[in-house]
């Protein structure tokens, strides 16, 4: 089977790795994969699988959130999917004006169309953050009920999108997955490189709807000791004004850090990984510390919460997550066994429900179901 994925190489977040590791795992199942992503032709691909085909789209600008294609795209997208024709096209959702153009081009061409709907969410309009993501949701809802298949991460994620009118019948539950064979418990050097005696943990953006800011403020307050580091994994607008507001000798600003096998050392040297988040989908970095047997902390936003329910890990209110780790900090330096009790539930939790492989044997029976109908495949 031959699939065109639509979705993100650059700059790095949740979207980039959720495509890399699902294309790359399909190529190594044997599947044709052919990568469509906005690009400059010129740009050089870290990390490309060896078999993968690229097509570059051109754009006028993009971030970590937002990306405008050029005048051209759609046009040179619509060119590149008639001469492939491929039996499945897969949009990994990149917030741009092209999400909405697909069904009407899938259509013309005869092509089933599969979304994955990554935007984050609370599950409670909690602050202004929630309520902007809120607003994606309802913006992209008439949309997503064109797409022929529509994943998310949750049960939540499928529920809000039901509620502003999305057929359940669309909607599919695949949650994220990790490699747990690649992430798991292992040695680690992270603590003597970092001179640290316990370690701590963040990885992702440092933008506002990551709550970062109330780690620190948390880490603090808890007056750790200068023995005890908190390392940030990560980059984004607010990371100048947090290192400046937050130049501790205990605080490591370790800026994104691309190589993989660097984070996985981390994360297994860690005694705790946070996650402050206001808004969230189901979290990779949050599974990828889980699945290193790292105890966790994140808060009740999106599908994380569900993740560390009943025993997990510990979930936090996004209100108060400040205070809350006044007391979680000190507990987690003060009693690793505490923190060893929590790893060993956590990576349980990864292997039991949250397997790359797992899903990827649920997105190939999707895929199966959604060519079986489609006009190409019944011969109309």
């Amino acid at each position: 089977m031959h699939i065109a994925w639509l979705g993100k190489k650059s700059p790095f977040c949740g979207n980039v790795t959720y495509s890399r590791e699902i294309t790359n795992a399909l190529l190594d199942r044997g599947y044709r994969v052919t990568f469509l992503h906005f690009a400059q032709p010129q740009e050089a691909e870290e990390e490309a699988h060896p078999e993968s085909a690229e097509v570059p789209l051109p754009f006028l600008f993009k971030s970590q959130i937002l990306t405008i294609p050029s005048l051209k795209s759609r046009k040179l997208l619509t060119n590149a999917l008639r001469r492939l024709k491929p039996d499945i096209v897969h949009a990994s959702l990149t917030l741009s004006p092209l999400d909405f153009r697909l069904p009407e081009i899938c259509a013309e061409l005869g092509l089933p169309l599969v979304a994955t709907f990554h935007p984050a969410f609370d599950r409670k309009v909690r602050s202004i953050t929630s309520g902007t993501q809120h607003l994606t949701y309802q913006l992209y809802a008439p949309c997503l009920a064109n797409y022929d298949r529509v994943i998310v991460f949750s049960d939540l994620q499928r529920d809000l999108l039901n509620k502003l009118g999305v057929p359940d019948d669309r909607l599919v539950v695949i949650p994220n997955g990790v490699d747990t064979q690649r992430y798991a418990p292992g040695p680690s050097a992270a603590k003597v490189e970092l001179g640290a005696e316990r370690l701590f943990v963040y990885q992702g953006r440092l933008s506002p709807e990551k709550n970062v800011e109330s780690l620190l403020k948390g880490w603090r307050q808890a007056e750790m000791g200068p023995t005890c580091k908190l390392a940030i994994m990560g980059s984004g607008p607010l990371e100048n004004s947090l290192k400046l507001f937050y130049d501790d000798d205990n605080i490591l600003w370790l800026g994104y850090v691309s190589d993989v096998q660097r984070r996985i050392d981390l994360l297994r040297g860690a005694d705790g990984f946070i996650l402050p988040s206001f808004v969230e989908g189901l979290s990779l970095s949050l599974l990828e510390a889980m699945a290193c047997g790292t105890a966790c902390v994140a808060t009740d936003a999106g599908a994380d919460g569900e993740v560390l329910s009943n025993g997990a890990g510990i979930v936090l209110d996004p209100q108060r997550v400040a205070v809350q780790l006044q007391t979680i900090l000190p507990l987690l330096r003060d009693h690793p066994e505490i923190a060893q009790l929590l790893g060993r539930k956590a990576r349980e939790r990864v292997v039991s429900r949250y397997t790359l492989s797992a899903n990827l044997s649920a997105l190939e029976q999707l895929y199966g179901v959604v060519a079986s109908r489609s006009p190409v495949a019944l011969g109309l």
